[in-house]
C-alpha cells in the first residue's frame, strides 16, 4: 500500500531510519563499555523492544506498571520501571515480580521505601530497588549531597526485603540546550555527580553496585562513561524536531511523521486546515528557548530530501483541527489543495507516539508493516 491511500492521519514509522538509530546507540554503548537499557516509553511497541534486543539491548525500562506488564507478559523478563513507585502500587509491583520477570523499581523517599518494604515483608517477597538521585535537573530524586541521600541508600543497602541495585539519574535539563556544546557539559555534570556520590559511598562502606544514567541528548553527545553501568536512554530510537534543534541529531535522523489531509483552504487566505489536531500532534511547543516561531509542528516540503517548509508554520492546533499558516498568501497559492496529503514532524515523538493505536512502518513511500501501540494505562 501506498502512503497516499492511508486514512489520516495516521503515524509514519520510517524503517530505515529506525534501524539506523538503534544501530548507532547500540554501537555507542558497546564502544563506551557500558549496557544499554532502552526506554521503550517512546515506542510503547513490542516490535520496536525487539529489535533493540536483538541489536544488543539489555533489558529495558518503562515509565508505567501497565508497560510493565504489558511487554513482562511478552517476554521481557528484565525491566526498570524508572519512575518514582506511588506507595499504591507497591502490592502490584511485587505481584509481578517473580522466579521469571525481574522488576526494577526506582524510590526517592523514605516513605516509599517503608510502603515498598512493609508490602514485600506482608507478602514474603523481595524487590530489585535503585535509589533515584538528582544530578541537576531538579525534577525527582535525592540530592546527592544530602544526609537523606546518604541514609536512604544505607537503609536500601542494609534491607531485608529489598535488594539494592545501586543509583539511578535522568538528565532531562539536557533538553534546555540550545546546541552540542551546550548538551555536553551537562552530559558531563550527570556522569560526575552520580559516580562521585556512588565513590563516597563506597568509601564510607556501603556497596554501590551500579550507576545507571541518561537522556537521549546527553547520550547522543558524551564520549566518556567511566564508572557508569547502564544508560537508558529513549528518544533516539525515533528523535523529533526536538532533538534536531538542539543538536542531539539531524533531520534526516527523525524516523517518525504524521501523515494529514488538507481540510480547508479558502481563496486568498494565508492558512489552511489538516485533520492532524492536537489529538494526533500534542501540544508540545517544541524547544521555545531555541526558536521564537512558536510552532506546533514542522511542515515537510520534500520528505526524500529532508527538506522542510522554511515559509509555513504550523500554528496552532485545536482538537482534531491544525493550523497552518503562510508568510503570504502568494506562498500557498494553488498549493495544499483539500485533500492533499503532507507530512508533518512533530515536535516531540513520544507524546505523539502516544496519541496513536498504530505505527504505519514504511519503507519509501509503501507501507510494509503496521505495528501496535501498548499505550494503555491499567
Amino acid at each position: 500500500m501506498n502512503i497516499q491511500e492511508l486514512p489520516t492521519p495516521s503515524l509514519l514509522l520510517d524503517a530505515d531510519i529506525l534501524d539506523r538509530n538503534l544501530k548507532a546507540m547500540q554501537e555507542k554503548a558497546n564502544k563506551l563499555s557500558v549496557t544499554l537499557r532502552p526506554h521503550i516509553k517512546t515506542h510503547k511497541c513490542l516490535e520496536i523492544a525487539k529489535k533493540q534486543k536483538d541489536t544488543g539491548a539489555k533489558g529495558i525500562t518503562v515509565s508505567t506498571l501497565y508497560e510493565a506488564e504489558q511487554f513482562a507478559k511478552a517476554g521481557f523478563h528484565d525491566i526498570t520501571w524508572a519512575f518514582p513507585i506511588p506507595p499504591v502500587h507497591c502490592a502490584k509491583a511485587l505481584e509481578l515480580n517473580n522466579d521469571k520477570i525481574t522488576l526494577r523499581v526506582v524510590v526517592d523517599s523514605i516513605e516509599a521505601k517503608d510502603s515498598l518494604e512493609k508490602t514485600a515483608r506482608a507478602k514474603g517477597k523481595k524487590i530489585h530497588v535503585w535509589l533515584k538521585v538528582d544530578c541537576g535537573y531538579h525534577r525527582a530524586g535525592v540530592d546527592p549531597k544530602s544526609k537523606l541521600a546518604e541514609d536512604l541508600l544505607i537503609a536500601l543497602a542494609g534491607s531485608d526485603t529489598l535488594h539494592f541495585d545501586g543509583i539511578l539519574s535522568h538528565s532531562g535539563h539536557s533538553y534546555t540546550a540550545k546546541n552540542r556544546k551546550e548538551i555536553l557539559p551537562i552530559a558531563e555534570q550527570e556522569r560526575n555527580v552520580m559516580v562521585e556520590f556512588a565513590d563516597r559511598m563506597r568509601k564510607k562502606g556501603t556497596d554501590v553496585l551500579a550507576v545507571s544514567i541518561g537522556s537521549t541528548p546527553a547520550m547522543s553527545v558524551i564520549q566518556n562513561l567511566a564508572g557508569v553501568k547502564e544508560i537508558r536512554p529513549g528518544n533516539y530510537a525515533f528523535y523529533d524536531y526536538t532533538q534536531a534543534m538542539i543538536g542531539s541529531c539531524g533531520v534526516g535522523d527523525c524516523a517518525l511523521t504524521v501523515l494529514t489531509s488538507v481540510i480547508s483552504h479558502q481563496p486568498g487566505a494565508e492558512h489552511f486546515i489538516t485533520d492532524a489536531g492536537a489529538l494526533a500532534l500534542s501540544k508540545d511547543l517544541g524547544p521555545t528557548h531555541v526558536s521564537n516561531d512558536m510552532d506546533m509542528g514542522i511542515i515537510f516540503d520534500d520528505y526524500e530530501r529532508k527538506r522542510l517548509h522554511a515559509h509555513i508554520h504550523l500554528k496552532s492546533l485545536s482538537q482534531e483541527h491544525g493550523k497552518v499558516v503562510a508568510n503570504s498568501a502568494k506562498i500557498i497559492e494553488g498549493k495544499f489543495k483539500v485533500g492533499e496529503k503532507i507530512r508533518i514532524l512533530e515536535h516531540h515523538s513520544c507524546l505523539t507516539a502516544a496519541q496513536f493505536d498504530e505505527y504505519h512502518v514504511v519503507k519509501e513511500d509503501h507501507v510494509v508493516e503496521r505495528w501496535k501501540i501498548l499505550r494503555g494505562r491499567g
